[in-house]
């Protein structure tokens, strides 16, 4: 069964995969981190979809949550010169995309 912001999760993550090799390149650090908060996008989308009630929603709220910290950590490695922002952009659409779906589930 589709679920949008699930598809949109791992289109992101797909969108993020050049630029963090390319980040990586300079910053592993910052690569691992924009590695673990994307990918805990996804996996609590699907999570929060198997449960009920409270738990629901808080898991989409961490998944919210790991999408911003994805979106802050690639404007971090655009302003070190690790990528530049036209490379950036495709990504940060498809970011703040799930993150209003994840809004519009949670509120």
């Amino acid at each position: 069964m589709p679920f949008d912001a699930l598809d949109i999760a791992h289109q992101v993550i797909r969108e993020l995969r050049p630029l963090v090799a390319a980040i990586a390149a300079s910053d592993p650090d910052l690569a691992r981190q924009i590695r673990k908060a994307a990918t805990s996008v996804p996996l609590n989308v699907s999570e929060g979809r198997q449960r009920a009630g409270k738990d629901r929603k808080h898991l989409w709220r961490i998944a919210a949550g790991s999408a911003a910290e994805t979106v802050e950590a690639l404007h971090v490695a655009v302003s070190w010169g690790y990528v530049d922002d036209a490379a950036a952009v495709a990504a940060l659409a498809s970011l703040d995309r799930v993150r209003a779906m994840l809004w519009r589930l949670t509120h």
